[in-house]
């Protein structure tokens, strides 16, 4: 089983992702930079586990 993303992580990827899914690619490292710009996250844990959730987004969109 995988670990469960808690609201405020989907609230603040889809926030995020409103603004323009197409710009996040398939790796972390290049979210991680750009979640940097985008947002103000207060904590480097949470920022992690959005960037995270961001790339697992941008790879289900990938497929589809």
């Amino acid at each position: 089983m995988g670990r469960i993303k808690t609201k405020q992580v989907k609230r603040i990827a889809h926030e995020i992702a409103k603004d323009g899914l197409d710009d996040f690619k398939n790796t972390f490292a290049d979210n991680k930079a750009k979640i940097d710009m985008i947002a103000d996250v207060p904590s480097k844990k949470l920022r992690n586990i959005i960037t995270g959730y961001m790339t697992r987004l941008a790879k289900m969109k990938q497929e589809i």
